[in-house]
């Protein structure tokens, strides 16, 4: 190591342990530290692990968060970035954070920003790459789906040998031939059903001929069993598959993989293709079935993934949205409760959220409606927005508050009607709410995130 490489790496652990015993966070500012010192401090910092990379529009943080889990079941060291400092000087600093563990196996298992993979890559050279879906997201800094589905292969070409698992049921990646070999995970649950996706559905045209894709069994938006009838592209074979959905409601789910029973502490289907994606890159390392579902089984709660925590007696579930498919999952799980509940939406738009808003209006908002749900509560910086979206979903004008302010929020919150309630955010919304707990003493801490 030269004495750049030492300097920048004594730099970045100073500034890390400033910052957490002086201010308790800061996840990236000791890689922007180290970064200036040594702009390749990334490839020194990761020449000794087993590197997995984890990217794509939605499900990286619970995907990257239960590989960590099964893997540490297998492997004694590993490392990941759990702030959610998903971009280049947030995986400098978590690699400047570890442990020194000389002679023994070490993986480090990153959750990667589509648009920073490629940067990523320069310094670092993952063993292999987990795919978990693209849908439209935040238009104004990754463009149309194919744009990023190239960003994200043009990364993963960086490291040509690492294989590719890839969500076998999304088209998009059937779409382009890749230097890296690829593997397929997906759900082959159900009979044969000719059917067509939902008209409002991104990436149903067939990326050979253009024409429409029909489906023998769909999850959810575009993802399933897809064929073209006018070309014959089809869903390549699956490499890992879920054969069998046991049980799912709006706190768990029961299902079989490879012949295998697993259970997560989370609801939703759109989590239980995180957990798929999880057990494939266990079962690519060869991790068996009982540590798998030991990791699987740990029951703690990721950022904005389904937390829970208490306002006053109420029961408050905290859920990160960000695009029109994640929501619709999102209400989906929500309309599985067995509990009356009431609802806040809380809407910002800074750049790390997407600054366009006009997304909510591709969401199936229209749902809520159908659920009588008593109360909602608008909110974040863009309130009047967000009330609008709600008031044209059918949401009564007396059942609707707008909350400016989010201490306004929390005291709205004491005063619902239920014992349940569900928080709906974006990004920034989250980060900006879950300061405003902690400083309250609702949480503890955890108000960084990079």
């Amino acid at each position: 190591m030269g004495l750049r490489s030492q300097l920048a790496i004594t730099a970045g652990k100073t500034a890390q342990w400033v910052l957490r015993t002086f201010f308790k966070g800061g996840s990236s500012y000791p890689g922007q530290l180290a970064l200036k010192l040594d702009p390749k401090i990334l490839d020194t910092l990761a020449k000794d692990y087993h590197v997995v990379v984890v990217t794509g529009t939605n499900g990286k943080t619970l995907t990257t968060a239960l590989t960590v889990n099964i893997l540490k079941q297998e492997f004694d060291h590993v490392l990941t970035n759990p702030t959610g400092a998903n971009m280049v000087q947030g995986i400098v600093s978590t690699f400047l954070q570890a442990k020194n563990t000389k002679g023994q196996k070490k993986f480090a298992v990153l959750e990667i920003d589509e648009a920073s993979l490629s940067k990523v890559t320069e310094y670092i050279k993952p063993e292999l790459f987990l795919f978990t879906n693209i849908f439209r997201d935040q238009m104004d800094r990754y463009g149309e789906i194919y744009t990023t589905y190239r960003m994200i292969v043009e990364g993963a070409a960086k490291s040509p040998n690492a294989p590719i698992l890839c969500n076998g049921d999304s088209p998009i990646f059937n779409s382009l031939e890749t230097v890296n070999p690829r593997e397929y995970y997906g759900f082959d649950h159900l009979p044969d059903k000719e059917q067509e996706a939902h008209y409002n559905t991104d990436g149903l045209l067939c990326p050979r001929c253009q024409h429409i894709l029909q489906y023998k069994m769909i999850t959810y938006a575009n993802l399933g069993k897809y064929y073209c009838p006018n070309c014959g592209f089809h869903r390549p074979e699956l490499q890992y598959k879920l054969t069998e959905m046991r049980a799912m409601d709006n706190t768990s789910s029961e299902f079989v993989i490879d012949g295998n029973d697993y259970k997560i502490e989370v609801g939703g289907m759109y989590n239980v293709y995180n957990a798929l994606a999880a057990t494939a890159v266990a079962e690519h390392y060869n991790v068996s079935p009982e540590k798998i579902k030991q990791g699987l089984g740990y029951d703690e709660k990721v950022f904005g993934r389904q937390e829970e925590f208490e306002i006053n007696g109420k029961k408050c579930t905290l859920v990160l949205v960000k695009n029109p498919v994640g929501l619709n999952q999102v209400i989906d799980m929500i309309g599985l409760a067995p509990y009356p509940f009431s609802l806040v939406s809380l809407l910002n738009a800074n750049y790390a959220d997407g600054i366009d808003v006009s997304w909510i209006w591709d969401g199936n908002h229209e749902a809520f409606a159908e659920m009588t749900i008593p109360a909602v509560i608008a909110g974040g910086d863009r309130h009047v927005d967000m009330a609008l979206r709600l008031k044209v979903a059918g949401i009564p004008e007396e059942r609707l508050t707008e909350k400016e302010s989010l201490p306004d929020v929390i005291e709205g919150i004491k005063q619902l009607p239920t014992e349940h309630v569900y928080i709906l955010a974006t990004y920034t919304a989250v980060l900006q709410l879950r300061k405003e707990l902690a400083q309250k003493g609702y949480i503890d801490g955890g108000m960084d995130r990079g």
